[in-house]
């Protein structure tokens, strides 16, 4: 089994994100793609993916980005901007390091569909819960 398939094991257990669709696509230093396919059960009442979906996709990947090396960091405050709403069938977002440091990180998750639309932003401080334990 190699490395990302252990994270995928290790996160099987968050299950709101899997049971809604989310996988797990590449993992990195302090980054991490994660997407999902849209189905009917995403859509609000006007026919659009709901909001929450793009930010509990984003809560996830940042989980990803920053507790596949070692479990600890919690979100301390995230902010969501939407953008445009979905036109594809599947939905992708990727979280990138802003600083990352010894209690508090910030990442910031790019939430795009297929066809390069850029649906939301979302910007998230962590703690690390562990910080004091080393």
């Amino acid at each position: 089994m190699d490395q990302t398939d252990k994270i995928r094991e290790f996160f099987e257990k968050d299950r709101f994100a899997t049971e809604n669709g989310m996988v797990i696509d590449s993992v990195g230093e302090y980054t991490a793609t994660c997407s999902m396919e849209v189905t009917s059960r995403h859509m609000n009442a006007v026919g659009n993916v709901m909001g929450g979906v793009y930010f509990t996709l984003a809560d996830f990947t940042f989980a990803v980005a920053t507790n596949h090396e070692r479990p600890g960091i919690v979100s301390l405050s995230s902010t969501i901007n939407f953008h445009s709403v979905a036109k594809g069938k599947k939905i992708i977002c990727t979280a990138n390091k802003i600083k990352h440091g010894k209690t508090t990180c910030s990442y910031e998750m790019t939430v795009t569909d297929e066809n390069g639309t850029l649906l939301a932003t979302v910007l998230t401080t962590g703690y690390d819960t562990a910080s004091g334990k080393h």
